[in-house]
């Protein structure tokens, strides 16, 4: 299969690049920047292209022979529609490792559209979210009453510059949760949880994190809360990145300062996620995940999915309703336990 690494030359598209052409996948590498493309292909030995994402005519001809694309060039709510919508204008498969609610809801919204084209969105192909969606579908298939759900994440090794950035301009829109089947924006941080994670418990606050959006496609369950452990200065300084012009300038210096979880930290840390759902009795069942560094988690979970792309249903689909609430489970080093009902 004929598949395009969009974003190549990203922190995590070099990641996924490299372990491709160590499991002798070929893709074609892809971006906008010749000056970064070129001599990443040469060194792997692969085809590339180079085009911009501002230009629709220019995405589909970038497109031309391709039957599915890995999208890894963020933040995903400037680039993941016009790249979805060329894939469904040119009936090749989409897939992308975004976590932003609102990304997940605008693929949403153009799923009727993919259907009719005989193509598959499916965002959120990496630790955001597969990890935490399947969990949320394997507590639902356990509990088929509840009514609420409560994802809550850790993570070690640090971030990408591209991940950074994210957070930083996605930090005006405060925090976001999912009640009576609705996202509503709350205070960043303004529920708390302790969560049983299998290294122990931790009292974990609210943020906006990608399965508000997806757990309730995957499940019907109307109240979703996500959660992960902050640190007080970092919940502190989410109230001064809502000024804008500071948060640009920080957005920007991410870029430059930022490089990403090196080998080692790579190699030794880990993840971690705990769920829980209730239904309207007060029947409670949780479940447990662990898991290795979220970004060798994303590469390993992207190169498994790309070449099941042309079996996979039609429309948008979140990864559990797609692959399975066991897919999480089927990938390298990761661990799911599920709790008896109480």
């Amino acid at each position: 299969m004929t598949w395009l690494l969009y974003g190549a030359t990203g922190y995590t598209g070099r990641l996924i690049a490299r372990r491709a052409v160590a499991l002798g996948m070929r893709p074609v590498l892809a971006g906008r920047s010749a000056a970064k493309v070129v001599p990443l292909a040469a060194e792997l030995g692969l085809e590339h292209r180079v085009f911009g994402l501002d230009d629709a005519a220019a995405v589909r001809r970038g497109l031309a022979g391709v039957e599915s694309v890995a999208h890894c060039a963020g933040p995903f709510v400037r680039t993941a529609l016009p790249m979805a919508r060329a894939c469904v204008e040119t009936g090749t498969g989409y897939l992308d490792i975004t976590g932003e609610i609102d990304v997940f809801e605008s693929l949403h919204a153009m799923g009727t559209r993919a259907a009719a084209a005989g193509v598959t969105l499916l965002p959120g192909a990496g630790f955001d979210v597969v990890p935490t969606d399947c969990v949320a579908a394997l507590l639902a298939a356990r509990l088929p009453d509840a009514t609420q759900l409560d994802l809550a994440f850790l993570t070690g090794g640090g971030a990408s510059p591209g991940t950074v950035r994210t957070v930083v301009e996605s930090a005006a829109e405060g925090g976001r949760l999912r009640s009576g089947g609705e996202i509503r924006t709350v205070p960043f941080g303004s529920r708390q949880v302790r969560a049983a994670f299998p290294s122990g418990a931790r009292t974990v606050v609210s943020v906006p994190w990608g399965d508000v959006s997806t757990a309730y496609h995957s499940t019907g369950i109307p109240d979703v809360t996500t959660y992960t452990a902050v640190p007080s200065p970092a919940l502190a300084a989410t109230r001064v990145l809502r000024f804008g012009p500071l948060r640009g300038v920080l957005g920007g210096a991410a870029g430059r300062l930022v490089r990403g979880p090196g080998e080692r930290a790579l190699n030794g840390t880990g993840c971690e996620v705990w769920g829980r759902a209730r239904d309207a009795a007060g029947n409670t069942v949780s479940a447990t995940l662990t898991g290795p560094n979220p970004y060798r988690l994303t590469v390993d979970s992207v190169l498994r999915i790309v070449p099941r792309m042309p079996e996979l249903p039609d429309g948008f689909q979140t990864p559990s309703r797609a692959l399975g609430a066991d897919f999480a489970s089927t990938l390298d080093g990761v661990a799911v336990t599920v709790a008896t009902l109480h």
